[in-house]
Formats: C-alpha cells, structure tokens, sequence
C-alpha cells in the first residue's frame, strides 16, 4: 500500500512539475525578445534554453522528478516566474492588460 502511495506522489510531482515548466517554457515564447535587456535581466535565447531543456529533461526522466537536473530545471522555471517575468511584464513584455483602446500615454 505504502508503494502505491509512493508511486502516485511521484508521478503527482512530475506532473505539477512538467506543467510549471511547460508554462513558464510558453510564457517566455510570448514575451518579445527586447523586454528581456530592457527589464536587466538575461536573454531570451538564453532563458528560452534553459526552459527548454528543462523540459525536455522533464519529459525525458518523467518517472523521477526527484532527479537532480530535473529539479535544476524546475528551480530555472521558478526563477522564471518569480523574477525574470514580472520584470519582463513591467517594462511592456507582454499584452496582458494591455485594453485595444490604449493611447500614446495610456487607456483613453
């Protein structure tokens, strides 16, 4: 029973960890390639591989996110998400919030 339960948390945590690094792998396809020096942060070819082979290497050693690059990849995507894409955000990096009736110097 305890085996059982063992396995399901395992392939729970591969799961949650495969979808916080598949967001944050689209995420950071969304955002336009100059908000990433604009904001101070690295750029997006480079987080753009670090996100990707994190995931690729989620999806390669699925069963075992307790493996070490796997939670590497998994510290990058929350690196990710914490810092780089508020950033990214506040500097114009993405379209969320952003109303079709947005002037020159904001809604109008």
């Amino acid at each position: 029973m305890f085996g059982d339960f063992q396995s399901w948390l395992l392939i729970l945590l591969g799961v949650a960890a495969l979808a916080l690094k598949g967001y944050a792998f689209i995420d950071a396809i969304r955002v336009p390639t100059q908000a990433f020096p604009a904001a101070g942060k690295l750029t997006k070819p480079i987080w753009m591989g670090i996100l990707g082979v994190a995931v690729l290497v989620e999806i390669a050693v699925f069963p075992a996110p307790l493996f070490l690059v796997n939670l590497l990849g998994v510290v990058g995507a929350a690196v990710y998400l914490v810092d780089v894409r508020p950033a990214v955000r506040a500097v114009g990096g993405g379209s969320r919030g952003s109303s079709t009736r947005d002037g020159p110097y904001g809604p109008w």
